[in-house]
C-alpha cells in the first residue's frame, strides 16, 4: 500500500490549510518568513513533513515528551537543512539537532531537568518574565508566546477554552502544559495531529481573529489517501481475478500511480480549505440561510449542537445581532454533515446511474486506471458510494455549504433532483473551468474568493432556472445538450444582455480587477458572472417559439432598455433583504423577471415587425408597465414591498397577453 510517511500526505493536506490561512493575512509562507512552534518532533510523520515544505520557515521552539528544542532567531535556511537530516535519520530526537546551529540564547533540554535557563534571547522572542522555569512551566510560555504558526504534528490536547475544565478535556497527562484559547497569541494553528485543540478552543480563538480550521479538516488528506487506496485495490484485484493483469504488474502499477493519487488528494484538501473560506464571506450575507441550515441538518441527519459545540437559535441571533459571525471551526462542522447528508440522501438515488455520472465516477480514479481498465471502473462494486461522494464534494465545494438545503426550501425537490440541476449548470457555464482559472490568478486570497463568489451567484440562479423549468428531463446529458452550446454562442453578447445599468457596473468591475492583477479574459468572465444565467430563459424562448436564438437575445436587449427592466433587474440583484424568506423570495422575483423577459422577447418576433413594432400594438400592455415602472423608480422609499408589487404586475400583465 502507500507509505503516508513518505508521501507526507497528512502534512501536506494540513500544510494547505496552512497555506490558505496565511494568504488571507497576506503572507505567503513558502516565500515569506513566518514564526513557528512546533509540538513533535523531525522522526514524526505530520511534524517532519510539515516543517519540510517551506524553506522560510523558522522554528523558534518545538516540544514533544522528551526535549525542548529552543532556537530565538534561527537561520532559516540552516534549519531546514538539518531538519531535513533529522528527518531522514531514523528514530531521531531533538538531542540529534546539530546545536552549534542554534541562534544566540537558544538550546535543547531534557524534560527531565529540573530547570531551565531562560536566556535574553528566549525572553524576548517568547515574552517570558522569568530567569528559570521548570520544563512544563516553559512550555506553558511557549503555547503562550506571540508567533505566527503553532503547528500540531504530536499527541496530546494542549488548549481548552477558558469555560471548560481539564476534567471534560479528558487528556490528563497534559492538564499541567495546557493553557486556555484566550491566553494564544500565535495568528494561525495548523492541527495535522489530532485534538491539539477542544472545539470551544478552536471556536474561541477564532471568533477573537485567529485563524484555525479543525483537526479532521486540516489532516483529512491521509484519510482520503486511503479511501483511494481501498477503491483502487478492489479495481484492481477485480482486473487480476479476470486475468487482465499479474498481480506482480498489479502492485508496479500502484507504485507508478502514487503521484496521481497524491494530486487528488491534495486537490480535495485545497478545495475543502477554500470552501471554509467561501463559507465564511458567504455566511456574512446569510445569517438566515446558515441557521436554518442548521435547523435542516438537525432535523434531518441527526446534528446535535451541543455534541458538536455549535450555538442555540438564541445564540446565534445575539451573536449576529452584535457583529459576530460563525467562526471557521463551526462551519466545518457544517461541511462535514453537510457533504454527508447529500451522499445519504443520493444513496439509492437514479442519479447514481445517469450516463453523465460516470464522468464523475472516473474522476475519482488516476488516468492510468481510466485509460486503461474503464469498464471496471464502470463496474467498481462501490460504485455508488464513490459517485455520491464525488458529487457531495463537487456541489459543497464549488457552490458552498448551504446550498442544497437553500435549494430545497426555496424550490423544493429531492436531494438527487437539486444535485442533477447543479451538475447540468456546472456544465453548461463550465463553473468548474472557471473555478480553475481563478484559483490559477496570481492575486490577492480576497480577491480570488470574491470571483469564486460569482461563481456561486451563477451556478445558483442557473441550479434555480433548471429546478424550475427541467426538472423532469430524462438525463443530465440532455440537459446539457439542450442549452450548453446555446449558452455558449450567447456569452460574446454579455454586454448587451446585461442592459446599460448593469453593463457599466460590469465595465468597473472588469476594470478593478484588471488593476487587481487579474487577467482581462478572467476578468470579463467573472465579473457579474450570475447575469449570464439569462442565457436559459432566452434559449428556452427560442426553443419553444422555434426563433433564433441571437434574434431572441437581440430583442431581449432592446425590450430590457424599452420597458426599463434592466433597472428592475439590477435593483433586485442589490436589494437589501431582512430575513430568509425575503431572501428567498427577491431571488424568485428575479428569476420571474428574466422568464418574463424571455417570453415578451419571443412574442415581439411575430411577424417580424421588431420590438417598437410589437409595442405600438400593444399600447394597453405599455402604457400600464410604464407606469408602473415610473412610480417605482420615482417612490420616496424603494423598498422589498414595492419592488414585489411591481413584479407581479409585470406576472399579471404577461397573462393579458396570453
Amino acid at each position: 500500500g502507500y507509505d503516508h510517511k513518505q508521501m507526507g500526505i497528512t502534512a501536506r493536506g494540513a500544510w494547505i490549510s496552512v497555506q490558505r490561512h496565511f494568504a488571507e493575512q497576506g503572507v505567503d509562507v513558502q516565500n515569506d518568513a513566518i514564526s513557528v512552534i512546533g509540538i513533535g518532533d523531525m522522526s514524526g510523520d505530520v511534524f517532519g513533513n510539515g516543517l519540510l515544505l517551506s524553506e522560510s520557515v523558522q522554528l523558534v521552539a518545538a516540544f514533544d515528551h522528551r526535549h525542548i528544542f529552543i532556537d530565538p532567531n534561527p537561520d532559516a535556511s540552516a534549519g531546514f537543512t538539518e531538519r531535513r537530516r533529522l528527518f531522514e535519520l531514523a528514530s531521531s530526537t531533538w538531542a540529534d539537532y546539530d546545536a552549534t546551529l542554534l541562534s544566540i540564547g537558544g538550546s535543547i533540554f531534557p524534560r527531565e531537568v529540573k530547570s531551565v535557563p531562560v536566556s535574553a534571547e528566549m525572553r524576548a522572542r517568547f515574552d517570558i518574565d522569568a530567569d528559570a522555569l521548570t520544563p512544563d512551566e516553559l512550555i506553558h510560555a511557549l503555547l503562550q508566546a506571540p508567533v505566527d504558526l503553532i503547528w500540531n504534528g504530536g499527541i496530546g490536547t494542549y488548549v481548552r477554552a477558558a469555560g471548560e475544565s481539564d476534567d471534560e478535556v479528558g487528556d490528563r497527562v497534559n492538564d499541567h502544559l495546557r493553557v486556555t484559547a484566550e491566553q494564544l497569541r500565535c495568528r494561525v494553528i495548523g492541527e495535522g495531529g489530532n485534538l491539539g485543540l477542544s472545539q470551544q478552543a478552536r471556536i474561541v480563538f477564532a471568533a477573537a481573529g485567529g485563524s484555525v480550521n479543525t483537526d479532521f479538516v486540516d489532516n483529512s488528506a491521509g484519510v482520503d489517501c486511503s479511501d483511494h487506496e481501498v477503491n483502487i485495490k478492489i479495481l484492481l484485484n477485480d482486473v487480476v481475478a479476470r486475468g487482465q493483469l499479474t498481480t506482480r504488474d498489479r502492485n508496479q502499477l500502484l507504485e507508478a500511480m502514487t503521484g496521481e493519487v497524491t494530486d487528488l488528494v491534495l486537490e480535495n484538501s485545497y478545495h475543502q480549505a477554500r470552501a471554509l473560506s467561501l463559507a465564511e464571506r458567504h455566511a456574512l450575507e446569510r445569517h438566515d440561510e446558515y441557521r436554518r441550515l442548521i435547523w435542516r441538518l438537525e432535523a434531518e441527519h441527526g446534528l446535535n449542537r451541543e455534541l458538536e459545540d455549535l450555538p442555540s437559535d438564541e445564540e446565534l441571533i445575539e451573536r449576529f445581532t452584535h457583529g459576530g459571525e460563525l467562526t471557521r471551526p463551526e462551519l466545518a462542522v457544517l461541511l462535514a454533515y453537510s457533504k454527508t447528508h447529500i451522499k445519504h440522501n443520493l444513496a439509492e438515488a437514479d442519479i447514481l446511474v445517469d450516463p453523465y455520472i460516470l464522468r464523475l465516477l472516473r474522476s475519482a480514479f488516476p488516468a492510468q486506471l481510466t485509460e486503461a481498465y474503464p469498464d471496471a471502473i464502470e463496474r467498481h462494486r462501490l460504485r455508488p458510494e464513490i459517485v455520491a461522494t464525488q458529487i457531495a464534494n463537487d456541489i459543497v465545494h464549488q457552490m458552498g455549504v448551504s446550498f442544497v438545503v437553500h435549494m430545497m426550501e426555496l424550490i423544493g425537490g429531492s436531494v438527487n433532483e437539486i444535485a442533477r440541476a447543479y451538475l447540468a449548470a456546472a456544465e453548461c457555464f463550465r463553473i468548474r473551468q472557471h473555478a480553475r482559472e481563478i484559483d490559477a490568478q496570481d492575486v490577492s486570497a480576497d480577491t480570488r474568493l470574491a470571483m469564486h463568489l460569482e461563481l456561486v451567484r451563477l451556478g445558483r440562479r442557473a441550479t434555480r432556472w433548471f429546478l424550475r423549468h427541467r426538472r423532469t428531463s430524462s438525463s443530465i446529458d440532455a440537459v446539457v445538450d439542450e442549452f450548453s452550446g446555446t449558452v455558449e454562442s450567447l456569452v460574446p453578447l454579455r454586454k448587451s444582455l446585461m442592459g446599460k445599468v448593469t453593463a457599466e457596473d460590469w465595465r468597473r468591475n472588469v476594470k478593478t480587477l484588471v488593476r487587481q492583477g487579474v487577467d482581462g479574459n478572467v476578468a470579463g468572465r467573472t465579473a457579474n458572472a450570475a447575469v449570464m444565467a439569462v442565457a436559459l430563459p432566452i434559449a428556452d424562448a427560442a426553443q419553444a417559439h422555434r426563433r433564433d436564438l441571437h434574434d431572441i437575445a437581440k430583442h431581449y436587449s432592446t425590450l430590457g432598455e424599452a420597458l426599463k427592466m434592466d433597472w428592475l433587474t439590477a435593483q433586485l440583484s442589490q436589494l437589501p433583504t431582512t430575513s430568509h424568506w425575503q431572501a428567498m423570495e427577491r431571488d424568485s422575483l428575479l428569476d420571474d423577471v428574466t422568464s418574463h423577459q424571455g417570453m415578451l422577447a419571443a412574442r415581439t418576433l411575430d411577424g417580424d415587425a421588431g420590438v417598437d413594432a410589437w409595442l405600438s400594438k400593444h399600447t394597453s400592455f405599455q402604457d400600464n408597465w410604464n407606469k408602473m415602472i415610473e412610480d417605482a423608480q420615482q417612490a420616496a422609499v424603494q423598498d422589498f414591498s414595492m419592488f414585489a408589487m411591481t413584479c407581479r404586475k409585470l406576472a399579471n400583465l404577461c397573462r393579458t397577453l396570453e
